[in-house]
């Protein structure tokens, strides 16, 4: 093991998550993904119509939850597809994984979960959401259920920026996110935080300084995305007529991004994802020519070869 790396990054120089599920439940634990039919307070008028600049959620989407409206089947097909991919899958987690998952009123949500958790090979939910749909009554079911079940809550962050929130249309403000973090975590919750790197606004400064308030926060993971400009949404229009008006890095400038980041963040922190794939058909820029897989082990390379880890500037 190198000097000053903590041991329970398993050889790696970051701390994967993947590596902590095996370690903590035995093996792998493979996430579904559905699509319950909940909508977001930034389309259904209530914050505004439209959604957030970058968001097409058919980005990140599988084609069976078009394909198959009914939430039982989609866990089905799912499931079907990934013990074929994973033989070995110790159990599934049912992934509420299009637009904000915990909006909508507690009947209606508690149904879509017990749905989910009804299917015999489904062992917890990932729930992903907005910091501003979080109430008290939803926090408090959820931390029933995480009594039974694995239960992890992805609350999107996006930016610590409030200018660059604010610029994405998100309709919330940082503050808003540490305050749904915080209160996910003292109602026992997994609390997956999730990034999006290269949002117009965005410096470097502002990543650092967001990185450190990060780090002071209850979270248990994160998720690095790098941006993707998808068409069919706002941030495509304006980048088809000023391309020079987003600036997107190339993928060493993107990894470097994230290894700064990294190296201020705390040591526990589990990271869940470095990168995200869009459909060709869907991604208008940029086109780095690589697939998602390969992410790891380039950060892994680069991290060696800047002699650096996670959380080698966490407190200094």
């Amino acid at each position: 093991m190198f000097s000053g790396i903590p041991a329970e990054f398993s050889g790696r120089r970051y701390h994967v998550y993947n590596d902590w599920v095996r370690r903590t439940h035995g093996g792998r634990v493979q996430k579904i993904s559905i699509d319950a039919g909940f909508t977001c307070p930034n389309r259904d008028g209530t914050l505004g119509q439209g959604g957030c600049s970058f968001c097409n959620n058919e980005g990140f989407s599988p084609s069976y939850l078009r394909e198959q409206p009914k939430l039982a089947d989609q866990i089905a097909t799912g499931v079907e597809f990934m013990r074929r991919r994973y033989p070995r899958t110790l159990k599934f987690l049912a992934y509420f994984q299009s637009y904000s998952n915990t909006y909508g009123d507690l009947p209606r949500l508690k149904a879509a979960y017990a749905e989910a958790l009804a299917h015999p090979d489904v062992g917890g939910l990932v729930i992903g959401t907005r910091p501003d749909c979080l109430p008290d009554e939803v926090l408090d079911y959820l931390a029933e259920l995480a009594q039974t079940h694995l239960i992890e809550l992805e609350i999107g962050i996006e930016s610590c920026s409030d200018a660059v929130l604010v610029e994405c249309l998100r309709g919330h403000d940082f503050a808003c996110a540490q305050d749904a973090v915080r209160r996910a975590a003292s109602c026992g919750l997994f609390v997956t935080g999730h990034l999006l790197i290269g949002l117009p606004g965005e410096t470097q400064a502002s990543l650092l300084e967001g990185a450190r308030q990060l780090a002071l926060l209850p979270l248990d993971a994160l998720k690095f995305h790098q941006l993707q400009i998808v068409r069919h949404t706002r941030l495509a229009i304006q980048y088809q007529r000023d391309p020079a008006s987003i600036p997107l890095p190339d993928p060493d400038t993107y990894l470097d991004q994230v290894i700064d980041m990294l190296e201020l963040l705390p040591p526990a922190i589990k990271i869940q994802r470095l990168g995200s794939e869009v459909p060709p058909p869907l991604l208008l820029s940029p086109d780095w020519g690589m697939r998602l897989h390969a992410f790891p082990a380039k950060l892994e390379a680069r991290l060696e070869a800047r002699q650096t880890w996670q959380g080698r500037l966490f407190g200094v």
